[in-house]
């Protein structure tokens, strides 16, 4: 029998009924956020290139409105899918006129597109600075049902366009043009994976090792471009609200358990894609100049230990 924790918590703990009202609330701020907060040059004149920006409630749309708001000088939005190009396109141009914006419809996974996508940076804007590859699938089946064509796609959409952005993108990034304000090499490239790349218990076969690819890219490349000042990261999101994760919280609700969302972790929430846009502009930014080659749960603090009953040691 397992002993009780002596940090375990005796204060005041919310019931279910409380917990979720204040995590409803706390979920409106993280939402209202951009809203309020003031405009500032932490990506000034950099050149940005993000992946899977098309979903409307998807991280890459948070991220780019982000970059955006945070004074990119230059967006290059891509996603596999058109539909929704358009709307962000002008979306960010009414709110951020000073930004420029450039909308491409591409498989972030064909190399032909990734490879012209930072010529294009090159060429017009004489510098690349951010390469965001954050497109990606997510997977539902288990594993006597899925195939070796499935498992590869998976495989190709999830892990070879973070090794595209880092091939191409890391070449664009060693380009310098003094006249473009770029008179050293160097720039960030983030990888989007997942907290089922760090370990089991959080997708399937399939998605799970796509996701621990795009990790194991993050921590070799950057080996590969030593003394470069490239520096590549990924980011490995936990439970996170997005087209994704769409069947998940659909089941839940129709269920009357959306209180029950994310209660595995510490916070005893699910998250948002803002929140990992926060995390993708600090990596983005020169504020994260000495942070390369880790893999970076943003997940509330679910990967933090081994399953554990709160108040006991395992």
């Amino acid at each position: 029998m397992g002993q009780r924790s002596p940090n375990a918590n005796n204060g005041h703990k919310l019931n279910a009924t409380e917990h979720y009202q204040r995590t409803v609330t706390r979920i409106a701020q993280i939402q209202s956020h951009l809203n309020n907060a003031p405009r500032s040059q932490r990506l000034n004149d950099k050149t940005c290139i993000i992946t899977g920006v098309g979903s409307l409630p998807g991280i890459g749309r948070a991220s780019a409105l982000l970059f955006a708001h945070h004074g990119a000088h230059h967006l290059y939005l891509l996603d596999f899918c058109a539909d929704n190009l358009p709307e962000l396109e002008s979306t960010i141009r009414q709110l951020y006129p000073d930004v420029k914006v450039t909308v491409i419809q591409a498989d972030a996974a064909d190399e032909a597109a990734i490879a012209a996508v930072c010529k294009r940076a090159i060429e017009e804007d004489g510098r690349l600075d951010v390469f965001f590859a954050n497109a990606g699938i997510a997977t539902t089946k288990a594993l006597p049902d899925l195939t070796a064509e499935g498992f590869m796609e998976t495989m190709r959409v999830n892990s070879l366009s973070c090794f595209l952005a880092v091939k191409h993108g890391s070449q664009a990034m060693m380009h310098v043009d003094p006249s473009k304000g770029k008179t050293l090499c160097g720039g960030s490239i983030i990888l989007t994976s997942s907290v089922a790349g760090l370990r089991s218990g959080a997708g399937t076969v399939d998605y799970s090792a796509s996701k621990a690819a795009v990790n194991s890219i993050a921590q070799t490349s950057v080996y590969q471009l030593q003394r470069t000042d490239i520096r590549v990261n990924s980011i490995c999101p936990g439970l996170i609200e997005t087209n994704m994760t769409k069947g998940v919280f659909d089941f839940a609700r129709q269920r009357g358990r959306g209180n029950k969302l994310g209660q595995l972790n510490p916070l005893g929430r699910y998250g948002l894609p803002q929140e990992i846009a926060q995390m993708a502009l600090f990596l983005a930014s020169d504020e994260s100049s000495y942070v390369n080659g880790q893999n970076l749960a943003v997940d509330a603090g679910l990967s933090a230990s081994h399953p554990v009953i709160p108040g006991h040691w395992a």
